[in-house]
């Protein structure tokens, strides 16, 4: 990152897109003594050692701070994919920025790639029309660009500031996007070490129990536990039993809980299971919750059994 000091983070005037937006929040935590300024003009647009420039003037040259992707021939990733200005940007001041989120030295890597990869990368995509909207299916209005995007004034909006006033307005609800994800990112890399102990822990036992609730699909696979069908811990003064998705796209568990508690609750549940304490069972058979450890571990054996 430079060390130059920054007195300008310079992007486009006029409509937004979620790529110049993003690229901001980076910058903006990077540089919060900066001032943003959107613009078209010739003046503002020609790099200078106190300006980052980026989504706007025609090239890309890291070591002169100006980051475009709309000229040809545009930058391309290693594998031929196109950046748009959020790539470019997190190309080269991610790392940094993961730094000023607290993020631990040793995490900054993995998370900067996957945040990379999850993240990152699709808005590229979208942005140069490499992909579709409609890859998102009925959902394709729900997606963050689609989100971001309709933060723009209306087209009958008469105030001469209009788009600035919500580019400002849409630049906090992008960080807070950004900002969550880099948040579970680094609480899943501080996972790992206390569920891959767990996995040790258990043995053979079907059953992973953690100390608290925490992502631990990503360990499981690690591990390569492929025996463990679910998981157990405590929240709050209850404890929850869970099965253990196949990945991320799915609803399908490794196992699911037995059919006969579904949507079950209270004194029924305690009937069906034979567990004084359960408490109650979603209708989907993907979590229960009991009222101590010891039931608990009596439903996740009862529900063991009949997945046998």
């Amino acid at each position: 990152m430079t060390t130059t000091t920054i007195t300008h983070l310079v992007t486009h005037s006029g409509g937004f897109h979620a790529d110049e937006l993003l690229s901001s929040v980076v910058l903006t935590r990077l540089f919060p003594n900066a001032g943003l300024r959107r613009s078209r003009d010739k003046q503002w647009l020609t790099p200078a050692d106190e300006k980052i420039i980026y989504d706007v003037g025609g090239d890309y040259d890291a070591d002169r701070q100006i980051f475009d992707h709309h000229q040809r021939p545009g930058p391309l990733r290693e594998d031929d994919q196109p950046y748009s200005s959020f790539g470019l940007i997190w190309a080269h001041y991610g790392q940094a920025y993961l730094a000023a989120m607290d993020v631990p030295e040793h995490d900054i890597e993995d998370i900067h790639t996957a945040f990379d990869t999850k993240f990152v990368l699709p808005i590229d995509l979208l942005d140069n029309g490499a992909i579709e909207p409609s890859v998102a299916g009925p959902l394709s209005i729900l997606t963050l660009p689609a989100l971001l995007g309709s933060l723009k004034p209306v087209f009958d909006d008469p105030s001469p500031t209009a788009d600035d006033d919500a580019f400002f307005a849409a630049l906090p609800i992008a960080r807070s996007f950004i900002e969550a994800l880099v948040r579970n990112m680094a609480a899943k890399a501080r996972s790992q070490s206390i569920v891959m102990e767990a996995i040790v822990k258990a043995g053979t036992s079907p059953i992973l129990e953690l100390p608290t609730g925490m992502p631990y699909r990503s360990a499981l696979e690690k591990a390569e536990a492929d025996h463990m069908l679910f998981v157990v811990n405590p929240r709050g003064d209850d404890w929850t039993l869970n099965g253990i998705k196949l990945s991320n796209d799915t609803f399908d568990q490794r196992a699911d809980l037995p059919a006969d508690w579904a949507g079950l609750t209270g004194t029924a549940l305690e009937e069906a299971s034979g567990v004084k304490g359960a408490k109650f069972c979603h209708n989907a058979r993907f979590i229960a919750v009991a009222s101590s450890r010891k039931a608990i571990l009596q439903m996740a054996e009862l529900a063991v059994k009949a997945n046998q």
